[in-house]
């Protein structure tokens, strides 16, 4: 039912184009006839042939129709020496129907031949009139200057579907690149809170192995902790499930911003960790992008603290200066000694024995040359590192040189002033 209305409304609108040309055919065809002596009077085929060129034009959509209706109107109304008039101009907008939806070469083709056609019917009339000396003068003249005007409608016609096509190429790719780019925001979201997740239940659960023969309580917080931490981790997966199934429908969960610190770092010392909190100011008044990404590297930090570092203490600071905000986590887990690669020491490449996995991405090999290098071997400090440079900030990891490991980041604020 919708669909036969819609086609009802398509309808409605190709008609409503045929009016100008109908009511100027239709007005100024007598007009035309007082300045041509020489040709047919309009009668009443004469109006009905106009009427009809007008209204082939509601068949636009489908270009071989439109043009061969209107040529075979236009060319029986010259055949029959009726005067040139306002009905010659439905052949521009019957070519421009064409061209606009058909490739060139092809429209070409067909609106050559239609041409041609109304160029015999053309000089039918003129050799019917009287005062043909000069037919062959006129013809020239006629077939120039009506050549100029269908070329010019099919040049604009061809140059409307290339821009249409262009426009729509750029949408579709436009579009690829948006659901590329929800796609990999979708990944990072999953490696951050499920990551975590996991992380934190299996540090709870080898605590819970490890005192469970002599500390039952502590083994059932443990689990407790287990519980809560893996629900939490279904809700996140089924939230990023649920918008990979109805993309656009589904009513994401508010991101997580620095308010949520708590709660993770709650986790962190609920598997040992000893954490301590360093925040210098409001957090409430930092831009919610800026805010899930700062908690972001929060989080990634202490999953590789948690994963990697077997560290006993950690600290979080997060504080405002000179217009940013700046994050560091920092840790005393097993730093290690750096081992320089052969062939490796220009390529930012180094291994530390603290977190058991390669940093890359730093300054050249050496102590320290892990900074702004990968941790844990994975991809977190890549995707925070992303996300702290789409922000137009900058991320730094790496061995700490009295041991341990640290992350440092700043995240401009927006119209922030230093403090």
């Amino acid at each position: 039912m919708r669909s036969v209305r819609e086609r009802g409304r398509r309808w409605l609108l190709d008609l409503s184009l045929c009016l100008p040309f109908l009511l100027i055919g239709l007005i100024g065809t007598s007009g035309a006839a007082r300045f041509q002596p020489g040709a047919h009077a309009a009668d009443a085929i004469a109006y009905v042939l106009v009427a009809a060129a007008a209204l082939s034009l509601a068949a636009r959509r489908s270009p071989a129709v439109c043009l061969a209706l209107n040529g075979a109107v236009v060319a029986a109304y010259l055949a029959a020496g009726y005067p040139f008039g306002p009905i010659l101009l439905t052949v521009p907008a019957a070519v421009y129907a064409v061209a606009v939806r058909w490739p060139l070469p092809r429209a070409s083709l067909v609106v050559a031949t239609d041409f041609g056609v109304l160029l015999v019917a053309s000089f039918a009339k003129r050799v019917r009139e009287p005062g043909g000396a000069d037919i062959i003068e006129k013809m020239l003249w006629h077939t120039l200057a009506w050549g100029a005007v269908v070329a010019a409608a099919l040049a604009v016609g061809a140059a409307v579907r290339v821009r249409r096509e262009s426009v729509g190429r750029v949408r579709t790719e436009t579009a690829r690149r948006v659901a590329s780019e929800e796609r990999l925001r979708m990944a990072q979201d999953l490696h951050d809170s499920i990551g975590h997740g996991l992380a934190v239940i299996a540090m709870q659960a080898g605590v819970a192995l490890h005192v469970l023969d002599r500390d039952l309580d502590g083994a059932r917080q443990a689990m407790e902790a287990v519980r809560a931490t893996s629900r939490e981790s279904l809700d996140d997966l089924r939230a990023e499930l649920e918008a990979l199934r109805r993309p656009g429908a589904a009513e994401r969960r508010p991101a997580p911003g620095l308010g949520d610190l708590g709660r993770l770092t709650d986790r962190v010392r609920a598997g040992g960790v000893t954490v301590r909190e360093d925040l210098d100011f409001d957090l409430s008044a930092v831009p919610p992008e800026v805010s899930k990404a700062a908690y972001r590297i929060v989080q990634e930090s202490l999953t590789n603290v948690l994963r990697h570092s077997g560290a006993a203490e950690t600290r979080i600071r997060v504080w405002r200066e000179d217009g940013a905000l700046l994050v560091e986590v920092t840790d005393t887990g097993r730093a290690g000694a750096v081992e320089g690669t052969p062939g490796n020491a220009g390529n930012g490449v180094v291994r530390t024995g603290g977190h058991g996995a390669d940093h890359a991405g730093g300054r050249g090999g050496g102590r320290g040359g892990g900074r702004g290098g990968g941790h844990g071997g994975g991809h977190g400090i890549f995707g925070i590192r992303a996300q702290a440079e789409a922000l137009g900030g900058t991320l730094h990891a790496g061995p700490r040189p009295a041991g341990g490991f640290v992350v440092e980041a700043r995240l401009p604020l927006p119209g922030g002033k230093g403090r």
